[in-house]
């Protein structure tokens, strides 16, 4: 919308979002210069298409001093937009109003055929996600115990089942695995996979350390097939909110991210999390969630400081750790074995901030909050159960495409992750069997 107007006369705006809950809105600043008063107008949007209801209808803008022009809404919220030297305005998104998400539905994706290798807790919540709300189906679950993996394909109607991963790998139906074992196999079980040519997605945290994570790397991209992380928070349609309002700038300056994990394990020797031998401790297993989210937020770290408590066993039980990137910022992250914590995330920038409900790396509701803490809005996400439906989504998008790594997870981010997470173990003081 453009209009040569000196606005000092109502206008009547239609404005079009077919696909987005927000709207750009500007104006042509006329004859009034940057930095000077400008009368109050009436500004009547009509939004077509827009998923998000408005408030109210009726807009007064004012010039602010300097370079800085904001648009109060009726309800109190501001839209705002940095002016240029030379006076003339640029768009600006709605502040105090976010974004719909982008996230295509998982039931739109391709089509592709999964083996499943290690049938445990995750492997069943994965296939209970992928088979209630995409095309995609499993078509093959292999273990070492050939009745463990029989159970598991029985359950969820399965056609085949091995009592080993070679055989998994050699059945031809198999388009895509995914590798659900204990830390310490990802990297055995995933390079096995890529050297048979297949695609594969594997459990965070992606391996026990940096260097099985190059490793793997390299051995994808010389065989030319696709290899991805398995965060799926970051496929979530909650997610892409918060990328699309830092993207705007609705934020300001972010200065601070702070997230935690935190669960309750109780103290057993036998547990995978108290395991040295399986690359057990919060940090690679709960810790990896606030690290991943801040790195997403802040970009690469240039300066990780941890200090942590371990558990009985050797393995890492608590941390804390202080990140902060190019530009100043901080992260403030936690991660425990020790208690049930809020599994809350925030990002705080100079005008406004996002507040994230635990537990964060589910799908969940987002806050949008001002700097005077005023609620400007709210996103709740339309579906809250089988979340690991949309990592299934875009690794199925993305073979599909050709693409050998996912845009939203790349490779060099997860290896930047592995590389911090041994910094902080490092730190810590912890360090796995074989390593």
């Amino acid at each position: 919308m453009e209009t040569d107007t000196n606005l000092t006369t109502p206008l009547d705006v239609t404005l079009s979002a077919p696909t987005s809950a927000s709207a750009l809105v500007w104006a042509r600043q006329g004859q009034c210069g940057r930095g000077r008063e400008m009368p109050v107008v009436s500004l009547t949007c009509r939004l077509i298409g827009c998923q998000r209801p408005v408030a109210a209808p009726t807009t007064e803008f004012r010039a602010a001093p300097a370079a800085q022009q904001h648009i109060r809404l009726a309800d109190g919220s501001f839209m705002s937009q940095t002016l240029p030297a030379d006076g003339h305005e640029r768009d600006a998104s709605p502040a105090g109003v976010l974004p719909a998400p982008r996230t295509p539905s998982p039931r739109d994706a391709p089509g592709l055929r999964w083996g499943v290798i290690a049938p445990g807790g995750i492997a069943a919540s994965f296939t209970q996600a992928l088979h209630t709300h995409t095309q995609q189906r499993v078509v093959a679950v292999g273990s070492r115990d050939a009745r463990r993996a029989r159970v598991f394909a029985d359950r969820f109607g399965i056609a085949a089942s091995y009592g080993s991963y070679a055989e998994l790998l050699d059945d031809s139906r198999v388009d895509i695995v995914y590798v659900a074992s204990p830390h310490s196999a990802h990297f055995a079980h995933a390079m096995q996979a890529i050297q048979a040519g297949r695609h594969v997605l594997v459990e965070k945290a992606f391996t026990r350390n940096a260097r099985e994570a190059e490793l793997l790397i390299e051995a994808a991209r010389q065989r030319g097939v696709f290899l991805m992380e398995a965060m799926w928070t970051r496929f979530l349609p909650h997610i892409d909110v918060v990328r699309q309002v830092l993207a705007s700038g609705m934020l300001g300056e972010v200065q601070t991210v702070v997230a935690d994990h935190g669960q309750f394990m109780v103290p057993d020797a036998a547990h995978r999390l108290y395991a040295p031998e399986l690359a057990g401790g919060a940090l690679l297993d709960l810790g990896v969630y606030p690290v991943s989210f801040a790195s997403m937020v802040l970009g690469p770290f240039t300066s990780i400081t941890a200090v942590g408590t371990k558990a009985f066993t050797g393995v890492d039980g608590q941390a804390s750790i202080v990140v902060t990137n190019e530009a100043g910022a901080h992260g403030v992250l936690t991660t425990t074995l020790f208690a049930r914590t809020p599994t809350t995330a925030s990002v705080s920038g100079t005008l406004a901030r996002l507040e994230i409900e635990g537990e964060f790396y589910a799908p969940a509701t987002v806050r949008l909050v001002s700097r005077e803490r005023e609620l400007l809005d709210t996103f709740v996400p339309a579906q809250r159960d089988g979340g690991l439906c949309y990592e299934a989504a875009e690794a199925a998008r993305c073979v599909a495409a050709g693409r050998l790594e996912s845009e939203l997870m790349p490779l060099a981010e997860t290896l930047r992750i592995m590389r911090a997470l041994d910094e902080i173990r490092s730190g810590l003081g912890v360090a796995f069997p074989g390593e």
